[in-house]
């Protein structure tokens, strides 16, 4: 079964737990990414603290950049394949975030 990191609390390295998760079916218009890499850096380390410009959504998980391949893909996806090299970024809703600094 997959596992996630997950917080259920903001704060230090310690609120991070490990969970076994269901693997979702995605849905339509959706994909799946079977993750290879994941970029953890400072940006992280604050969402975690609950001191980014995004408040985290709990219960959140962190890592927002991964690279790896599509597994799945849900009805309706075009321009994607299984076994496609693909790689995600953050996008983030400045105009609602709260500067916590």
């Amino acid at each position: 079964m997959p596992r996630k990191v997950v917080f259920t609390a903001t704060g230090a390295p310690e609120v991070l737990t490990v969970r076994e998760t269901p693997l979702p079916q995605p849905g339509p218009g959706e994909l799946r990414i079977r993750v290879q890499a994941l970029g953890l850096n400072r940006a992280e380390a604050l969402y975690r603290a609950g001191t980014y410009l995004e408040q985290p959504q709990l219960p959140a998980t962190p890592g927002y950049e991964a690279a790896g391949t599509v597994d799945a893909v849900g009805e309706g996806v075009t321009g994607f394949r299984i076994g496609d090299a693909v790689d995600s970024v953050p996008a983030f809703d400045h105009e609602n975030a709260s500067n916590t600094r």
